[in-house]
């Protein structure tokens, strides 16, 4: 019974048999109402004509065998009815038997109410009890008679007999049960076969199902299952195809994330180990030399071991505050931020860096000077000094970097274009990944990785849009787009 298929079949083929019985039962019950109904419409008048032949001889007397012997002659064409003659009460006067051999009344008082229905027009088909079988209701004919004077009196007319039963129910047992039990058992068996067939088809879809899920728990990623149709079924199966889709694109992303933790941790342990190391070196060289080092010299050592000091700070900072951006722990202070003030802070912020290293700044400012972002100016200043720092440390002496500032609709865009060693085609879906650096070797030792990551997380917690178009040795350009207030 652990079969899904069999519990329904089952199921199906015992509330198909029941039913069959029901339909059955009922058929029966409503050919023999029809039947008898059918009497009861036929002869409805039957007792009315008979009392009007009966009153003549029971208007003075009444002798039974002269009631017997005109009842025999009224009933002679139809022998297999029952006639009684009541008097107002429901007490049998006479009794003249349909057939030749009939059996006597079991009971000497009939219950006239529904005789009163009859008589008064009501809808049919109205039983009544039959006084030879009490314990059963058949159809009938009624009239009120006078009886020696006595007004309500009945003539009742009990249209089956009990030889007309024993035909009708040969009739019906020959005819109408043999066709009704061989046409519902037809209907049934194919009902049967159908719905098994049809519950084959689906419970099959479901154990298709069943088996590529099975094979999915047990590490056959690339199971999917087929999808015919559109019904509920086939909706259930694209949702586990898509869920599959997630979990496997999940799995990849993990994958990604785990190599991008490993990463971090070389690149951390890279990128703290050379400060501690130069750090470490320097003091101890201060040391061991003691008081033969030169004033030049210790003026040399102490600014190295400050600036690597500086560096490592820098760098637990940044990885501090990547962590927040991550966690959701950043919510910016917003303000209206004249974007002309931000780039013109940001030129001179950076004019003597680039002058330094030999690298032509170049500023365009928008055409509409008081054009309004809503910003946190802190976080904002960081993320594009964080593009523009990105900029000049990958453009070599004698390049160019621009920061254009233009309005573009509803858009304030900040474009920051290098003229320096650019990015492949393979590494810029991949360069706002912390700790990821294009030059493998990190030889060039400029930093952890960590600014274009932070910049990304900042401008997105400002609804602004970053993207990156580079070409190898010949530039990088960051474009970003601020709606405007």
């Amino acid at each position: 019974m652990r079969s899904f298929y069999l519990k329904i079949a089952l199921i199906f083929t015992l509330i198909m048999i029941l039913f069959g019985l029901f339909v059955a039962y009922l058929t029966l019950q409503t050919s023999s109402n029809i039947i008898q109904e059918s009497v009861q419409r036929t002869n409805r008048d039957l007792a009315k004509t008979l009392a009007a032949e009966f009153e003549p001889i029971l208007s003075d007397s009444f002798d039974h065998e002269q009631i017997e012997a005109k009842l025999r002659s009224l009933k002679g064409t139809n022998p297999q009815f029952d006639f009684y003659l009541l008097d107002s009460d429901g007490i049998i006067k006479s009794h003249i038997p349909g057939g030749s051999v009939g059996e006597a009344p079991k009971v000497s008082v009939v219950d006239t109410e529904k005789l009163d229905f009859f008589i008064a027009g009501q809808k049919l088909p109205i039983l009544a009890s039959d006084p030879v079988q009490p314990d059963r209701e058949k159809p009938f004919s009624a009239a009120n008679i006078s009886i020696m004077g006595s007004e309500g009196c009945y003539l009742y007319v009990v249209l089956e007999s009990e030889e007309f039963s024993k035909t009708t129910a040969m009739i019906s047992e020959s005819y109408i049960t043999r066709n009704t039990l061989f046409i519902i058992g037809s209907v049934l068996l194919l009902g049967i076969f159908t719905g098994l067939f049809v519950f084959r088809n689906v419970t099959g879809r479901i154990e298709i199902m069943k088996q590529k899920v099975t094979k999915f728990e047990r590490g056959e990623l690339n199971e999917r299952i087929p999808v015919s149709g559109n019904d509920e079924i086939a909706e259930l199966s694209t949702c586990f195809n898509r869920m599959a889709d997630t979990i496997v694109d999940n799995m990849e992303e993990i994958k990604k994330t785990d190599k991008l933790r490993r990463e971090l941790i070389a690149n951390v342990s890279h990128d703290l180990r050379s400060p501690l190391a130069s750090i470490q070196g320097y003091l101890e060289t201060i040391q061991l030399r003691g008081e033969k080092i030169t004033k030049a010299e210790y003026k040399q050592y102490i600014e190295t071991v400050i600036g690597n000091t500086r560096k490592l700070n820098k760098m637990i900072d940044d990885l501090f505050e990547l962590s927040k951006l991550d966690a959701g722990n950043v919510r910016p202070n917003l303000e209206k931020v004249s974007v002309a003030e931000l780039v013109q802070d940001l030129v001179l912020q950076f004019k003597p860096i680039a002058e330094k290293k030999g690298i032509e700044l170049e500023v365009v400012f928008p055409k509409t000077p008081n054009a309004l972002i809503t910003a946190d100016m802190s976080l904002l200043n960081r993320a594009i000094t964080n593009l523009i720092d990105n900029a000049i440390k990958h453009t070599p002496e004698g390049g160019k970097v621009s920061i254009i500032s233009t309005q573009n609709g509803k858009d304030i865009v900040i474009e920051i274009i290098d003229t320096g060693v650019g990015i492949s085609a393979d590494d810029i879906p991949l360069v706002f990944d912390r700790f990821y650096q294009v030059d493998k070797s990190r030889s060039n030792n400029t930093g952890a990785g960590l600014g274009l990551a932070i910049a990304r997380k900042i401008l997105q917690l400002h609804g602004a849009e970053i993207v990156v178009n580079s070409v190898e040795n010949k530039g990088t350009t960051f474009r970003v787009a601020i709606p405007t207030v």
